[in-house]
């Protein structure tokens, strides 16, 4: 006998027949999503996606725009303030160039009833006083510095060259004598001009001190209709970038703007502060008025931009939430109407699973609906009966393919891609056993061939009978069987001694044909896969090299394949 040869190429599917695969559980694909939720969700996604869309599109650009106008605002807002600060100084050169040209103002008596009502009428003068040449006050207000000698002030000498302007400074001679300033080293701005006769022949000096709280004034005038813009601060600096007015830690400092130390003209940016907050910031330089040039003043206006931004941010969130909620909306409304498309096909769904496990009695239901989902339930039964037709023609001649007509096992072809099958991946274990019938030669001689068949259809009953469900045992041809037993895990193998001296006494038990009584007997070769050898082709050579020990050994016997015993080397 010749061991069976290499198996086919064809897949362990073919070699399962049509009943066998209608008995296996259908593969489920993983959890996947349904039509609903995907309608659902599809919507939600994308309205979401709009809606963050446009929150980003039109919150960038309204923060855009409102920065735009808020730095506008700023830089607007300190023109005007320095517009007003040249205004107010050009005002006061006036006022004292215009009073020093009053004759009678030369005279000390006049010129003490006119500094008097002056300072009763302009609370912004802190000091206004005549000098003579020499420098000596000759008249003041309140009587302050009266008969003082003032020649080494600047508000003396570049009076007595002509108009003076002075910047912003401490006091120093009145510092303490100021009333409405006491306790404070109080700021003033020199104007001064000089007392000329008709000649040319200046005679002294009219000056004024103006008090720098004219322009603490100023600013709170300017900003009085804008309390409701959080956290605007104004800075007026003077030309070396020292900080004039501003909050009490920047006084009398420089102020480390890069658009101010970058010498930016008028206008504005956003910039990160000394302090690490980023700041719309307005800048606007003072350029004078008229004949007057100006001290060089600079104003710097400042909102944080977090504030700036704060609107455009509650816009941004409103479009984001608005859009989440017309999202839910929607999704909900999708939900409702994709129920009507997934109803039916859910019913379609279900039959064509019912259908796919055999059960009798089942068909595509016919569903209303869309018309297209009417159609497609109607194509679907009428396939489902066409194919079912085709089925049970094909399941018969795959049947017939894969089992021996004679005993109804299966034959040599499912037997080999079995094997194949089952081994091919590794892992497991099995054992083999050839058996060939022992005298059956002399019944076909003897009796005939039907005779023959008679007692190859028992056998195979005999057979079949003995093994367990899942062990195969199939017809190789003429009188030759072969089974495969698999060892599974958690089941104790068979006692294989046992096994074969059940399997010997099944066949040796008479056969009646015709009135006559046959008896034949049978041969076992026995190998283990892997044990004996992983290959299983290999394992099977060793089946068969076992069952022709067996025929030599005596006939009507089992023998179990060893390497020594079988006379094998290596």
């Amino acid at each position: 006998m010749t061991a069976v040869g290499q198996p086919s190429g064809n897949s362990a599917e073919e070699s399962t027949s049509i009943a066998q695969r209608r008995s296996m559980p259908a593969r489920r694909p993983g959890r996947i999503i349904g039509l609903r939720a995907t309608v659902a969700v599809t919507v939600a996604v994308l309205l979401l996606g709009s809606a963050l869309v446009k929150g980003l599109v039109v919150g960038n650009g309204a923060a855009d725009a409102l920065a735009k106008e808020i730095g506008n605002t700023m830089t607007g807002m300190a023109q005007s303030l320095a517009r007003q600060l040249d205004s107010t100084m050009w005002a006061r050169a006036n006022q004292i160039a215009a009073l020093s040209r009053i004759d009678a103002l030369k005279d000390p008596a006049v010129a003490q009833s006119t500094i008097d009502e002056l300072k009763r009428r302009d609370p912004t003068i802190a000091w206004i006083g005549m000098t003579d040449v020499n420098g000596r006050v000759m008249a003041a207000s309140n009587g302050l510095l009266l008969g003082a000698d003032i020649s080494r002030r600047p508000v003396h000498q570049e009076g007595m060259k002509g108009l003076f302007i002075g910047d912003v400074h401490e006091a120093v001679a009145l510092n303490g004598k100021v009333p409405y300033l006491v306790g404070e080293t109080p700021k003033f701005v020199d104007v001064s001009a000089p007392l000329q006769r008709a000649d040319g022949t200046t005679v002294g000096v009219l000056a004024a001190h103006y008090s720098w709280e004219w322009a603490h004034a100023s600013i709170r005038q300017l900003v009085e209709p804008l309390a409701d813009r959080k956290g605007l601060t104004l800075y007026i600096l003077s030309a070396d970038g020292t900080v004039l007015i501003g909050p009490d830690s920047a006084v009398g400092k420089p102020l480390p703007v890069p658009m101010l130390t970058a010498g930016l003209r008028d206008g504005w940016s956003r910039e990160v502060w000394p302090d690490g907050v980023t700041y719309v910031t307005g800048v606007a330089h003072g350029k004078g008025l008229h004949d007057y040039a100006g001290l060089g003043w600079t104003v710097v206006a400042r909102q944080p931009a977090d504030i700036v931004y704060a609107e455009t941010n509650r816009l941004r969130v409103m479009i984001i939430g608005s859009g989440a909620l017309l999202a839910l909306l929607f999704s909900v409304i999708g939900w409702v109407a994709a129920g009507r498309i997934a109803r039916p096909l859910g019913a379609i769904a279900d039959a064509a699973e019912r259908i796919g496990k055999g059960e009798r009695g089942m068909a595509i239901p016919d569903v209303g609906g869309a018309a297209e989902i009417r159609r497609l339930s109607v194509a679907l039964r009428e396939m489902v009966d066409s194919l079912t037709n085709k089925d049970a023609a094909l399941m018969r001649l795959e049947d017939i393919a894969y089992e021996d007509r004679l005993t109804a096992l299966p034959n040599r072809r499912y037997f080999e891609q079995y094997v194949e099958a089952s081994t091919g991946a590794g892992g497991g274990s099995a054992t083999v056993m050839y058996i060939d019938l022992d005298g059956f030669k002399p019944v076909n001689d003897r009796l005939g061939h039907d005779a023959g068949d008679v007692v190859l259809r028992q056998i195979g009953g005999r057979l079949a009978s003995i093994f367990r469900d899942d062990d195969v045992v199939a017809r190789l041809g003429g009188d030759e069987f072969a089974a495969v037993l698999p060892r599974r895990a958690g089941r104790p193998a068979p006692d294989m001694e046992e096994l074969a001296a059940r399997i010997i006494a099944t066949v040796n038990e008479p056969v009646s044909f015709n009135g006559d009584v046959v008896r034949v007997g049978c041969s076992i070769g026995i190998a283990s896969w892997p044990e004996d050898d992983s290959d299983m082709a290999t394992v099977m050579r060793h089946a068969d090299a076992a069952l022709y020990k067996a025929k030599r050994d005596g006939r009507n016997r089992a023998v179990r394949w060893v390497r020594a015993a079988m006379g094998v080397g290596g």
